[in-house]
C-alpha cells in the first residue's frame, strides 16, 4: 500500500474523538480482489489526528460508495469493459433516463442503474452498450423490437431522441465505415499497417494536431507528414501510430482510403482556390478535438515531425520523401512495408 497524500482538510463532527475539529481528507493508490483478480485504484478516506496512528482512518457512505466504484471500475478497465462513466456517457449522449435505455435494450428497469452504480457487466451486455455507442441505428433497430415497452409518447420521445444522436453523429459514422471498408483487406496486423489496427480516432487527432503547428496545410503535404509520423512512431517504438497502409505513389506515399479520410466529419477541411484557380483541400485544426487520445510520445513524434517540416512546401517534402529508402526500395503502386518505413533518414 503507498502512502497517502493531503488533499486537503474539512471541517466537521469527527465520529473517532467525538470532537468537531479539521480532519485530514487523504488519498492513496491500493488494492483489492475482486473475482479473482487483484486491481489497483485510488481510495480516499479521512484522518483524525487526535487518535491513534492505527486507528485514525475513517470514511463516510459517500467516500465507501465511490471507492468501491473506483475498484470496480479498475476491474472493467482491466477486462476491457466499458466503466461506469462510460455507461453514463452512453446514455446522457441519448438523452435518455436509466429506466429509457434499460428498455431500449430490453434489459431490466433496474439494470442501467445497476452498471452505472455497483454491478460490472458481463461482456456480452458491454457489447450491446458499444454497438449502440458506435452506431445509432443499431438503436433505432433495437427501439423496434422493443416498442412494446413504451407508451406512444414515451416511444416518440425516444425516437426523437435517437433521430437527433444521428443527425450529430451519423454523418461521421458513415465517412469513418467508407474509410474503414477500404481496410477490409487488412485486418490482421502485419508489416503493412506497422502492426497497429486502423485508429480512426487517432488519425482524426493526429491531422487536427499537425494543422495547430502548421497553418498552412494543405492535403498533399499532410499525407507525407502522416506517413512520416507513422514512420517516425515505428523507428522509435516498432508499431505505426495509425495503423494505415501506404501505397508507393508518384507523389510520395499515399494512405489507402485517403479521399474518405478527407472526408471525416470531426475533420475541417475547406476546398480553397489557389493562384493558378485550382480546388486545393486546406487543413485547419478542428474545434473541441480532443487530444487526450495522443500520448506523451505520440506528441513528442508529431512535434518532431513539425519541426522537421513546417517550412517545407509539398514539392519540398515530395522530393525529400522520394530520397527515403522506402520509396526507392518499392515500385509505384506497391504497398511500402514499414521494415522499409523505419530506414527513414534522422531528423
Amino acid at each position: 500500500m503507498e502512502e497517502s497524500i493531503l488533499i486537503g482538510k474539512v471541517y466537521m463532527d469527527c465520529p473517532l474523538c467525538d470532537k468537531k475539529h479539521d480532519v485530514e481528507e487523504r488519498k492513496r493508490l491500493t488494492s483489492i480482489t475482486i473475482k479473482g483478480d487483484k486491481v489497483f485504484y485510488e481510495e480516499r478516506f479521512f484522518c483524525c489526528v487526535n487518535v491513534d496512528e492505527e486507528e485514525n482512518e475513517f470514511e463516510t457512505g459517500a467516500m465507501a460508495n465511490e471507492n468501491l466504484m473506483n475498484a470496480r471500475n479498475a476491474y472493467r478497465v482491466l477486462h476491457g469493459l466499458l466503466t461506469s462513466e462510460e455507461i453514463v456517457g452512453i446514455r446522457e449522449s441519448y438523452g435518455l433516463s436509466q429506466v429509457d435505455l434499460a428498455r431500449l435494450l430490453g434489459w431490466g428497469e433496474a439494470t442501467i442503474s445497476r452498471y452505472e452504480s455497483k454491478a460490472i457487466q458481463d461482456e456480452a451486455y458491454d457489447t450491446m452498450l458499444r454497438m449502440i455507442k458506435d452506431n445509432p441505428l443499431v438503436a433505432l433497430e433495437l427501439l423496434k423490437k422493443n416498442e412494446d415497452k413504451f407508451s406512444e409518447t414515451k416511444r416518440k420521445y425516444v425516437r426523437s431522441k435517437i433521430v437527433d444522436k444521428l443527425d450529430s453523429y451519423g454523418k461521421e459514422y458513415l465517412t469513418r465505415q467508407a474509410l474503414e471498408a477500404e481496410y477490409a483487406n487488412f485486418d490482421k496486423i502485419n508489416d503493412f499497417n506497422g502492426y497497429i489496427m486502423l485508429d480512426t480516432d487517432k488519425i482524426e487527432a493526429m491531422v487536427s494536431y499537425i494543422a495547430e503547428g502548421i497553418s498552412n496545410l494543405f492535403k498533399v503535404k499532410l499525407m507525407k507528414m502522416l506517413w512520416y509520423a507513422d514512420a517516425l512512431s515505428f523507428k522509435r517504438r516498432g508499431v505505426s501510430m495509425t495503423g494505415m497502409v501506404y501505397r508507393h505513389e508518384s507523389m510520395g506515399a499515399l494512405p489507402i482510403g485517403h479521399y474518405s479520410l478527407m472526408n471525416l466529419e470531426n475533420l475541417n477541411v475547406r476546398e480553397e482556390e489557389s493562384n493558378n484557380y485550382d480546388l486545393m483541400l486546406h487543413v485547419y485544426p478542428s474545434e473541441g478535438m480532443d487530444y487526450s487520445i495522443l500520448t506523451d510520445e505520440d506528441r513528442t513524434i508529431l512535434d518532431d515531425v513539425i519541426k522537421k517540416f513546417k517550412n517545407y512546401k509539398a514539392k519540398d517534402i515530395i522530393e525529400y520523401m522520394h530520397r527515403e529508402i522506402a520509396y526507392t526500395k518499392t515500385k509505384a503502386g506497391e504497398i511500402i512495408p514499414f521494415s522499409l518505413a523505419k530506414e527513414i533518414r534522422n531528423f
